[in-house]
């Protein structure tokens, strides 16, 4: 353990590289030491304006003159103007505001269950989840994930979930039963590996809830606010959830997150059923207002796609046929660089030459730059990868 590690009060739950960040702006971040970082990771898809947005900024500093935080047993009229602009622009007529991605994951598992027990009249409770995806990290998303690795050590698992292989029709028709109440899925497998569902089987999907009675949701906290180059991942795969989720880029960077769905599935949420004492505050929700008029107001999802595509043709290009690398995927600017060998070393070694990326599993370099991101950054950071791939094979 570092000597910095020791001298902490915080839990060491977290491995965290020897960098302390103390100043972001645009696509850029500044340490302590004064050095600076090109940073493709966005706190992993969260800052997706950038650094220090200042329509996002200008909106929380006028709040944090105005009132700070009130009960949900009051109207807040900011939480009202955000909500509207999320239903103006997707297929949901409702939204619950909460604080973290895992929290608005919660809230989908339990409005599906009450919905099927309190609105259909049945007891349906199961919800079928892939194996490779990420939910969350409390005890009912953490068993709804389809990673072995997040749920060791928490023994007993919450009932209710099952795992099938993604893209695989036959595995998921075998799964559903009398008691699946739902189906729940990424349309990008972010964290497991930079996964983006068939189109083919994402349509296959909607059309068995449609017949069996199920709802369909979505979780979008990793794909959401114009990360995949529309503002939700869903518009690209001509379906409709019954529910989805968000939280990452949904503020820019203040913490907050939310469930979104259908009027008939909000009716299992009457008064009383589910709630949040932070969720939803004049503050947070002051920073999603802003946020989705910038996204929306801007075009920046049309410019996450133009950009994401330009971002893949460049790696293909510097990077395609080389030995450590067999493949390069993605949606919009979440991309994934699949390579031969474990890749913790490659992200180390792109931190000591200005670069900041995150994994997706142990042989996956995953690359969530800005929305915003510019050519002349794209090209700067995959001269950087080029460079790093070039003298592993000469080290080789």
């Amino acid at each position: 353990m570092s000597e910095q590690a020791n001298a902490s009060s915080l839990f060491q739950n977290y491995a965290r590289y020897p960098i302390t960040l103390v100043k972001g702006e645009g696509s850029w971040l500044w340490d302590d030491q004064g050095n600076k970082y090109l940073d493709f990771m966005c706190g992993i898809a969260v800052t997706n304006l950038g650094h220090a947005p200042k329509p996002v900024k200008d909106a929380l500093v006028k709040q944090l003159d105005e009132l700070w935080h009130v009960s949900n047993l009051y109207h807040i009229p900011n939480q009202q103007a955000a909500a509207k602009l999320l239903t103006d622009n997707s297929c949901a007529d409702r939204v619950f505001f909460c604080n973290s991605g895992a929290e608005a994951n919660e809230a989908a598992i339990k409005i599906a269950r009450r919905y099927q027990q309190k609105v259909a009249g049945n007891g349906r409770y199961e919800i079928i989840t892939f194996h490779k995806s990420f939910h969350g990290r409390t005890l009912a998303t953490l068993t709804a994930t389809g990673q072995d690795k997040v749920k060791d050590g928490f023994l007993p698992l919450p009932e209710g979930f099952v795992h099938v292989e993604l893209n695989d029709a036959q595995a998921l028709e075998s799964a559903i039963n009398e008691r699946t109440a739902a189906i729940m899925l990424e349309l990008v497998v972010a964290e497991g590996g930079v996964y983006p569902v068939e189109p083919a089987f994402a349509a296959h999907i909607a059309q068995l809830c449609k017949q069996h009675g199920l709802l369909l949701i979505v979780d979008e906290i990793q794909t959401g606010m114009g990360r995949t180059g529309t503002l939700f991942a869903y518009e690209q795969y001509g379906i409709e959830p019954d529910v989805f989720t968000l939280a990452k880029g949904l503020g820019s960077g203040f913490p907050v997150g939310a469930m979104l769905a259908k009027e008939y599935v909000a009716e299992a949420f009457s008064a009383g059923t589910h709630g949040s004492t932070f969720g939803g505050t004049p503050i947070a929700t002051a920073a999603v207002k802003a946020t989705i008029e910038t996204i929306v107001g801007e075009g920046v999802s049309a410019k996450a796609a133009e950009a994401g595509k330009y971002l893949v043709e460049q790696l293909k290009e510097k990077l395609s046929g080389h030995p450590l690398v067999t493949d390069i995927r993605g949606r919009g600017l979440l991309v994934g660089i699949e390579c031969t060998q474990p890749i913790g070393e490659l992200i180390t070694e792109g931190q000591k030459r200005g670069l900041l990326t995150v994994s997706a599993g142990p042989n996956v370099i995953r690359l969530l730059p800005s929305l915003l991101v510019s050519k002349e950054e794209i090209d700067q950071a995959v001269s950087i990868l080029a460079g790093i791939f070039a003298d592993r094979t000469a080290a080789v």
